[in-house]
């Protein structure tokens, strides 16, 4: 059942009333978890992963931004170059700037509403709203097929982008509850309380659990997006899209919306399935704009008595920069290389969605089949972002490899699938791993607001790299590639989860002396109020 607050580890006490000092070693028990109404059901598991079957990215995050560069590249003609923001820029590098604005906005948005995600039981009622918006950029797209409109394509792609994130992020929220209520946790928790299993075995069977629904998720969305992008190729073959420019042009407004409406019916068993399990209550004289900026106030000064998980946070916000501007630069190399084809784009994703499916099963079934922790897991995908950017800087001195032929972005579609994407489930089963039992609101919140601040850095200075180059697209590979290896270098040489529980444990020993001697002060003085009225 809900605690009255989640921050602060549980105080067992004996019969005297004295407090049991032994708050390292109670059980790991999240605050709705023994509570049977909040139980996970196969039914509620599958339609959160439908929600996510439907965001999969395609209609807002792949094909939106490749409509919006088509029309600016033809609105640039052939100078190349565009007059947006004050300067005279390249096609890719009005992209990156767009992209760079959408993350620094969804920065404040999250400030304001990000709360919610936390505190209270209105984050079903937030995601639904988002959601409702992100449908109408979606639909919207239908209208924006014509270069004389790339300022419009311009503001909807930079909307559509917050949109996607934002519901992204909110959806994400509910998987530690999720995961943390399924009836095998919940006997496991059991059994670790009965004395049954120990501590690491408890702790195992939740990794394992949440890497599983991670995993799962992933899955199940990699093979539900191959069968709408096979729906998609039949849909452009009906409206004939090789047949002219214009046609080309509003076949992808076309795919956009179509994505939107399979979005659309995919969301319903979600929202209507999804148990409103209790949130944080609000603390006394704070409404749920200002619990934001307490709350990532209160996680950054926490953070610092947790050595290993200040380590991740570092490098999860350098290496998530990296990754995010390495993917959107691939992004618009890709669409010039393949001169924005409709129905190649759309091969391409069936390759990479495929691989992406085969990379995350075969990464799960290593991890349970010899038994690796997440650290493990984490490190081979790191390996696989450094390759990436080393692949890019080749480019910058020479055309005959490093993205400049289709042959390479066919076989980049295959790489990223099959070794980078499990980086979007691994990357969040870490930040479960360094938060503190009780705590998962708290840093689940302070890695999110961290991950949009980086995604907005990488864009603009990669957007800076390429107008002082002169117009080589190439050129931010030198600064990603050597952001992802100060990154990777600090991830896998310094960060070490054992160290991490430790360093968890003696936090939240801390937490409960401190509420116990709270207590003891709050009953030293009613017990003094009462002797004055006496």
């Amino acid at each position: 059942m809900a605690s009255d607050d989640p921050g602060f580890a549980y105080i067992p006490r004996k019969s005297n009333g004295e407090t049991d000092h032994v708050p390292v070693n109670e059980p790991p028990i999240a605050p709705d978890q023994f509570n049977r109404e909040y139980e996970t059901t196969k039914r509620e598991i599958w339609a959160y992963y439908a929600y996510y079957v439907g965001n999969n990215g395609l209609a807002l995050f792949n094909f939106a931004p490749t409509a919006f560069q088509n029309l600016l590249s033809e609105a640039a003609g052939s100078a190349g170059t565009i007059r947006f923001a004050g300067s005279e820029r390249t096609v890719n590098s009005t992209v990156l700037v767009c992209n760079g604005i959408s993350f620094a906005i969804q920065i404040v948005i999250f400030l304001v509403i990000g709360s919610y995600a936390d505190f209270g039981s209105s984050r079903p009622n937030v995601l639904i709203v988002l959601s409702i918006v992100a449908f109408g950029i979606g639909f919207g797209w239908l209208g924006v097929h014509t270069s004389d409109k790339w300022e419009v394509a311009a503001g909807m792609y930079i909307v559509g982008l917050i949109a996607y994130q934002t519901t992204l992020t909110f959806w994400t929220a509910a998987f530690p509850g999720l995961a943390r209520n399924t009836p095998e946790l919940r006997v496991k928790a059991e059994e670790y309380v009965s004395g049954v299993i120990t501590r690491d075995q408890y702790d195992y069977a939740d990794t394992l659990e949440r890497s599983r629904l991670a995993n799962v998720a992933f899955y199940v969305q990699s093979c539900g997006e191959i069968v709408i992008l096979t729906a998609i190729v039949g849909v452009l073959y009906a409206i004939h899209v090789r047949a002219s420019e214009a046609n080309n042009n509003y076949g992808l407004s076309v795919l956009i919306a179509f994505a939107t409406g399979v979005w659309l019916l995919l969301a319903l068993p979600w929202f209507i399935l999804e148990k409103r399990r209790p949130g944080q209550p609000l603390p006394p004289n704070m409404n749920i704009v200002m619990v934001g900026y307490w709350q990532l106030y209160r996680a950054m000064t926490q953070m610092w008595r947790l050595k290993q998980s200040l380590i991740y946070l570092i490098g999860y916000f350098l290496l998530g920069d990296s990754l995010n501007t390495t993917v959107t630069v691939i992004a618009t190399l890709q669409n010039e290389i393949v001169e924005y084809d409709t129905l190649k784009l759309t091969y391409l994703l069936l390759v990479g969605i495929a691989a992406q499916a085969v990379g995350i099963y075969t990464f799960w079934f290593i991890q349970r089949r010899f038994c690796f922790d997440t650290k493990t897991m984490f490190n081979a995908v790191v390996v696989g972002i450094i390759f990436l950017d080393g692949w890019g800087v080749i480019g910058i001195w020479t055309q005959r490899f490093g993205f400049h032929h289709v042959w390479e972005v066919w076989l980049y579609q295959t790489v990223y699938g099959l070794f980078v994407c499990p980086w979007y489930s691994y990357s969040q089963i870490m930040i479960s791993e360094v938060t503190p039992r009780g705590k998962e609101f708290l840093f689940f919140s302070l890695f999110s607001i961290v991950g949009k601040t980086s995604s907005f850095i990488g864009p603009l200075v990669s957007s800076a790299i390429i107008d002082a180059s002169g117009g080589n697209n190439s050129t931010p590979f030198y600064f990603l590639f050597g952001l992802t290896l100060a990154s990777a270098a600090l991830l896998v040489l310094f960060l070490d989860l054992k160290k991490s529980r430790l360093e968890q444990e003696k936090f939240l020993e801390k937490e409960a002396l401190l509420r116990e001697k709270m207590r003891e002060n709050a009953t030293a003085s009613g017990s003094a109020s009462g002797r004055r009225m006496s």
